[in-house]
């Protein structure tokens, strides 16, 4: 799992829908999930962190949990399935942990109002990510062919420790 963080909103141009924005926390890869206009509001609002008079549906539900004693520990981001992206939110109380099925967009307003991980399943970033530090990408693939270039048969086997004693 890859630990992300919302960079922002964003609206899609030929849609005109929204898009929530993970970026990973190296800064390299970001992935767009698109969302509703309501989620879009209850995250930047939740981002902007100003108090509302009255508490808008994800801060009524962290209320209730708050009241039952019940703790947001993280979100997961864990599949991608004919373009619709799935997620859990993992709550506990005392030494129970449960997962709820929800929406990302959901799970990410609550998420960020709760001030918890948001972590995303390595399978849906190789999915669905876009990079965004290539310059840093290709110096890791060069840096990588260099290694392998000056490793011989012998170290390879030497670092694996599959040699035979």
């Amino acid at each position: 799992m890859i630990e992300m963080k919302v960079a922002g909103i964003a609206i899609d141009a030929v849609s005109r829908n929204p898009i929530v924005l993970l970026r990973d926390t190296l800064e390299r890869r970001a992935l767009p999930i698109w969302i509703g206009e309501a989620e879009a509001k209850a995250i930047i609002g939740a981002l902007d962190g100003r108090p509302l008079e009255r508490p808008m549906t994800h801060d009524l539900m962290l209320n209730f949990l708050d009241a039952w004693g019940i703790t947001v520990e993280r979100v997961v981001v864990h599949a991608l399935k004919n373009s619709t992206f799935y997620a859990v939110i993992t709550v506990s109380q005392g030494d129970i942990k449960k997962e709820i099925d929800a929406r990302p967009s959901d799970a990410i307003a609550i998420a960020v109002r709760a001030k918890c991980p948001i972590w995303v399943m390595e399978e849906v970033i190789l999915e669905a990510s876009i990079p965004v530090d290539q310059d840093a990408d290709e110096a890791e693939r060069r840096a990588f062919r260099e290694f392998l270039s000056k490793l011989t048969p012998e170290e390879l086997v030497k670092k694996s420790g599959l040699e035979s004693n």
